[in-house]
């Protein structure tokens, strides 16, 4: 009992040294100045498309309303049938002053197979300067201006873009905004202030294509499932730089219901554990608050200890939801976001199979992974 006593005393005089260095780590993204020489670079973005979004149309309308003087935008869809298809050619007949193209890739030969569209439209842009954006995300039309603006840096290879997370109607979609609002963030802005960027993370990125083809282009990417991470580690051990961009994109995440919520989350449990071994383990000190009931439910006597966990919780995830993201939270559910996220985590430790988009696959011990047959069993 001793043993364990002291096991979560250390644990939680972590999770508070976390919480604190969170909040520094905020203030030191928010302290470097957007670049102020503009840009007109050329850019491409590259839009990979699987069936219909929430809200698809909307969210690619804003990219077609960019500020922004020279820009064209690519569609990769697998079949003609798939439902997008309307969508997009709606959005190209409207914005017909926008060069535009809509690419049908066939079935993918990647395990990966947002990689493979994303190959088959890096192929036919002519642009160095590429956006990679998935379907589900909006921006405002200065984004283009802003982003690109941060490429007159030399040697810089990668931008990530950070996101707010927009949720659904479902209690789930809220739930997990939550913690992707607080949590996510802030982990990305203490990794970047103790080591740096050495990795890209997202549903938005963008990158040289230069860069891209130098670390063995996206045919080194088709077999990881958390391509977008090692795009950016790949790019930084080649010694280009990685940066956190200035530029907060929307990631409408949709009405999951409970099923297909646990399932997103076990996803990308089993992804990370196997990406970042040793940042996995480290989530334990993010989580502060089921630490601290775990504290007092093994010593009772230690309860004062909560308002404290609590207050510098809810500080530090307010500090990167409204200073970063700008996102209204729901902040009853800060505390079951924190339990559920503890009890996820858990569970990432055990088994190696995902479902994504109605396939399952087995998540390898390098973070690469492969369909499996239906009758294979659960690992």
């Amino acid at each position: 009992m001793i043993e364990v006593s002291f096991a979560l005393l250390a644990l939680l005089a972590g999770a508070l040294v976390y919480s604190l260095l969170s909040i520094v780590a905020v203030f030191r993204y928010l302290s470097v100045a957007p670049p102020a020489k503009a840009s007109t670079e050329p850019v491409s973005i590259l839009k990979p498309l699987a069936g219909l979004d929430d809200g698809l149309e909307s969210n690619l309308r804003t990219f077609f309303e960019q500020d922004y003087p020279s820009f064209e935008i690519l569609f990769a869809v697998r079949g003609e049938t798939d439902p997008a298809v309307a969508v997009v050619e709606k959005l190209r007949a409207e914005y017909a002053q926008i060069p535009s193209r809509l690419l049908v890739t066939g079935e993918p030969p990647y395990p990966n197979a947002k990689v493979f569209s994303l190959a088959q439209m890096l192929a036919v842009t002519g642009n160095d300067l590429v956006v990679m954006s998935d379907s589900d995300i909006r921006v405002t039309p200065d984004f283009l201006r802003r982003v690109s603006a941060e490429f007159g840096v030399p040697n810089l290879g990668i931008a990530t873009c950070p996101y707010r997370a927009v949720p659904g109607s479902s209690f789930w979609s809220r739930l997990e905004a939550t913690g992707m609002n607080t949590d996510f963030i802030s982990g990305i802005l203490v990794a970047r202030m103790l080591e740096g960027m050495k990795f890209a993370v997202g549903p938005t990125i963008v990158a040289r294509k230069r860069v891209l083809e130098a670390i063995g282009g996206f045919d080194r990417l088709k077999d990881y499932l958390a391509e977008d991470f090692v795009m950016g580690k790949f790019a930084a051990e080649a010694g280009y730089g990685v940066i956190l961009s200035s530029y907060v994109i929307e990631h409408h995440i949709g009405s999951a219901n409970l099923r297909q919520n646990i399932a997103h989350r076990l996803r990308w449990a089993r992804s990370t554990r196997r990406s970042r071994p040793a940042g996995y383990i480290g989530q334990l000190f993010t989580m502060p608050f089921p630490v601290a009931l775990l504290l007092v439910a093994v010593h009772l006597e230690w309860w004062p200890v909560l308002p404290l966990i609590v207050v510098l919780r809810f500080l530090a995830a307010y500090v990167a939801s409204a200073r970063v993201l700008r996102a209204n939270l729901n902040w009853l559910l800060l505390p079951l976001e924190d339990l559920i996220g503890f009890a996820v985590w858990i569970a990432g430790f055990f088994g190696s199979t995902i479902t994504w988009r109605g396939r399952r696959y087995r998540v390898l011990a390098d973070g690469r992974f492969a369909p499996i047959a239906a009758s294979d069993s659960e690992a």
